[in-house]
Order: structure tokens, then C-alpha cells, then sequence
């Protein structure tokens, strides 16, 4: 495995292709090399992915700085050791993000307490105006998106940024879909409350 640079870069989204500057198409290339474990290969692919990816982790882990680095850690070990599983076909930066997600789920579902939900929390009382949205620059909606409690965080995100269900939330944070619609709620609930003291 090779060894993890300091990465300050947040970003997002992953690149939209695996291309080079040139316009040459070297990923599958890329991809082979790291396969017959090139250390040089290996870093590239880290170099051009590992941002990108960081940037996913922290939109759950904001908070966390020394569990993000261990999601990011874990996720390319992941990737280098399942690149053998990449099939060609489809886009390969939603391979990574898939694995990137199914990581930080992974360590998610280990420090999420389901505890049963009690308090209702009504839609309309969750209902966040997106006009106070389009006021906020990005980088300011994303502060107060990271101030939401781990589990409203989580599933904000997995509802939001990755369009998962509740039922595919629940299986992957191993909650109860109530609890999933509970979090997500409470988590509009509480974003309109910041966005109002804004």
C-alpha cells in the first residue's frame, strides 16, 4: 500500500473522466499498471482520485479529521486491492464513489446508535425555503450542513449528495427506515432553524 500524502483539497465530485491532458485515453492503462502492483501507477491513480474522494469523506466526517484519513486510507485499499473487480464498463469514478460510500457507511454503522425515535417531527416543520438556500454560497451551506448532528449528517448526505432511499439508508447504516425518515426530517428541521438565524 502506499503511503498517504497530506490532502487539504475538498472537493465534491470525482474527475468526470480518465483522461489526460492530452485527450489520450490512459485510464484503462492506468488501471492495468496498479493491477500489476506498479507503485508508481498506484500513486497516480491515487493522486488524480484521493482528493475528490477525501472531499466525499468529509462531508460526513467534517468533524472528524483522524477518522476521515482512516475512511480514506481504508477506501483505497479497498480500490487497489478490488481493481480486478472493475469490469471496464461504466464510468470508473462511480466505481470509486461506490466504494468510497460503502466505506464510510461501513465506519457509519459502527458508531450510529438506532435508538428508537420518539418525537415526530411533522413535514411541514422540516420544510426548508429554497430561497434562503440560494442566498448562502456553497462553501456556507456546507458549514451549516456540517453542524447537523452524526446521524442526521449521515443520512442527509445518503438521501441528498448519493439519491439513496431510505430503505437502501437503512440497510446501509443498519437503522430502521422510520428512523431514516425521522433523521432526515430532523435534519431539514434543524437546517431551516439555522438557516432562519442566519
Amino acid at each position: 500500500m502506499i503511503a498517504l500524502p497530506d490532502i487539504h483539497y475538498i472537493n465534491n465530485s470525482l474527475p468526470v473522466d480518465g483522461k489526460s491532458s492530452s485527450g489520450q485515453d490512459d485510464l484503462s492503462t492506468l488501471i492495468r499498471e496498479c493491477m500489476a502492483h506498479s507503485r508508481s501507477a498506484q500513486k497516480k491513480l491515487y493522486d488524480i482520485y484521493a482528493p475528490a474522494a477525501y472531499g466525499i469523506i468529509k462531508r460526513y466526517m467534517f468533524k472528524d479529521e483522524e477518522a476521515a484519513r482512516e475512511i480514506l486510507n481504508d477506501s483505497f485499499f479497498k480500490i487497489l486491492t478490488k481493481l480486478d473487480q472493475y469490469s471496464f464498463q461504466g464510468a470508473f469514478e462511480g466505481w470509486i464513489r461506490r466504494i468510497v460510500v460503502n466505506t464510510v457507511t461501513d465506519y457509519l454503522r459502527k458508531n450510529i446508535k438506532d435508538a428508537p425515535v420518539h418525537k415526530e417531527v411533522q413535514p411541514e416543520d422540516a420544510f426548508v425555503n429554497s430561497s434562503s438556500v440560494e442566498t448562502l454560497s456553497h462553501k456556507e451551506l456546507l458549514q451549516v450542513v456540517q453542524t447537523l448532528p452524526q446521524a442526521q449528517l449521515a443520512v442527509f448526505n445518503l438521501f441528498v449528495f448519493e439519491n439513496c432511499a431510505h430503505k437502501e439508508i437503512a440497510d446501509l447504516l443498519n437503522i430502521t427506515e422510520n428512523n431514516s425518515r425521522w433523521y432526515l426530517n430532523d435534519a431539514r428541521r434543524r437546517l431551516k432553524e439555522k438557516l432562519a438565524g442566519k
